[in-house]
């Protein structure tokens, strides 16, 4: 095992890694910027250094820092965490020129999985459903209003090097594609310096199953079930929960050995993520690999019991899978709400500000993973996520009355968050009964704030 271990990356993600480290005994480094010196991960940390200002472009992503700072403090390996470079193909090469073991794939296979237009030709190749579309990058508007006339309408042209939604258009009409191919590939140069464009057909209105998998470099790869992450704004997930209500039992055996044999088909070693589409007929596609830990994590750590972030640590020191595939059970039912920082009232306008009272939920098979204590002040710098409520129950009803109970218990006053809202979708009619999909906050998104006007 490491000796000790750098975590590049802040807020409640930077907390995890920690505790797992301390509950292994390997030594950790923690990095702050001048914004978070009174962060909960430096509070908590034996070692912080500061890394630069505020901003994340010189403080959580100057690569040369957080080398320089692991080499300084005799860091053996870097947890990246979520976000940042968590995904970054140059840093974890660089971090392997170093001798630093980077706690993640390598950044070859980061490179191949980060570009979307690729990962689909590699999946097509290894007979992983993927959703119509492009058979590789599109270069021209006029080259994407062919391929939009063959797969049909509605279409999305997505950013190979994209994510969180950012370089995507969908469209619906012919006349549009041209002018939304433009926008798309102009955020997207901003966003990941990379204009490179594809297109799929648009499912419209499908669930988001996510499958979590494990890959050691001893060849053993496995699946920890599901993820369903349907209830999303503009493609920013809000709520998940496991299992699925959706899948029966044959489908979630085929999507978990899709899961698996795309993680074999791109070589990946390390904690990752494949994710797919469900249409309205239980046909499900490959959309993309998320080649870090999830924020969404704690929900597959409930129902199966295992601690992600430590079999990371132990697949980066060269350790085999604490577990085979037979021994992964899936028990009871998990849901995770995120709450942000943010004003669900006034179109979930990010609300920095300080935490004059905290009060987290417990009892049993409550968690809450946060950055947040009393006084703390949540920074304008960085994302509006301030806590995970996480709950475990035998049923998946008790699971959502459970969740209902904590989130009535948690008081964070100083700020708007989106606790009140996800409580709302708690109680939804088609929430309780599993009958959902990604448009489900769309449609009911005037009702659910009508609900709490009356409230």
């Amino acid at each position: 095992m490491f000796q000790r271990v750098l975590i590049a990356n802040r807020g409640e993600i930077a907390v995890r890694i920690l505790r797992a480290c301390r509950e292994i005994g390997v030594d950790a480094v923690t990095v702050y910027s001048a914004a978070d010196a009174d962060s909960l991960h430096v509070q908590l940390s034996p070692n912080a250094v500061c890394i630069g200002p505020a901003k994340a472009a010189d403080s959580y992503l100057n690569v040369d820092a957080l080398l320089t700072v692991a080499k300084e403090t005799g860091c053996d390996a870097i947890h990246p965490g979520y976000g940042f470079l968590s995904e970054n193909a140059d840093f974890a090469q660089r971090c392997a020129d170093l001798g630093i073991a980077f706690i993640g794939p390598s950044g070859a296979v980061i490179q191949a999985m980060g570009n979307k237009a690729a990962a689909r030709e590699l999946m097509q190749k290894h007979n992983v459903p993927v959703v119509p579309g492009s058979d590789g990058p599109v270069e021209t508007a006029q080259d994407a209003v062919e391929i939009a006339r063959k797969i049909g309408y509605p279409v999305l042209v997505k950013a190979s090097a994209g994510g969180g939604g950012r370089g995507m258009r969908r469209v619906d009409q012919p006349e549009e594609l041209a002018a939304k191919f433009e926008e798309a590939r102009a955020e997207a140069l901003a966003c990941f310096g990379d204009g490179q464009l594809y297109l799929e057909k648009l499912i419209l209105n499908p669930k988001h199953i996510e499958f979590q998998i494990l890959a050691d470099r001893h060849g053993n790869v496995i699946h920890l079930g599901e993820r369903d992450c349907s209830i999303q704004r503009k493609n920013q997930k809000l709520v998940e929960e496991s299992p699925s209500k959706v899948l029966t039992p044959q489908l979630r055996e085929q999507m978990g050995a899709a899961a698996v044999a795309a993680a074999k088909a791109a070589g990946y070693e390390n904690a990752g993520t494949i994710e797919f589409v469900v249409d309205q007929e239980g046909h499900f596609y490959f959309i993309e690999m998320n080649t870090r830990i999830q924020v969404e994590h704690p929900v597959t750590e409930m129902v199966t019991g295992l601690d992600l972030v430590r079999e990371q640590l132990r697949i980066a020191a060269g350790l085999p899978l604490s577990v085979k595939q037979e021994e992964v059970v899936q028990q009871g039912h998990a849901i995770e709400c995120r709450i942000n920082a943010e004003d669900f009232k006034a179109g979930f306008r990010p609300c920095p500000g300080t935490t004059k009272f905290l009060h987290f939920p417990g009892g049993p098979g409550v968690r809450v993973d946060s950055l947040l204590y009393n006084g703390y002040s949540v920074s304008p710098y960085y994302d509006s996520l301030v806590a995970k409520v996480i709950v475990h129950a035998p049923t998946r009803l008790e699971a959502i009355r459970r969740m209902r109970r904590a989130l009535e218990e948690m008081i964070i006053d100083g700020y708007p968050t989106t606790a009140d809202f996800c409580h709302l979708i708690m109680y939804h009619p088609d929430f309780i009964k599993g009958q959902y999909d990604t448009g489900f906050l769309p449609a009911h998104m005037d009702e659910l704030l009508n609900w709490d006007k009356e409230e």
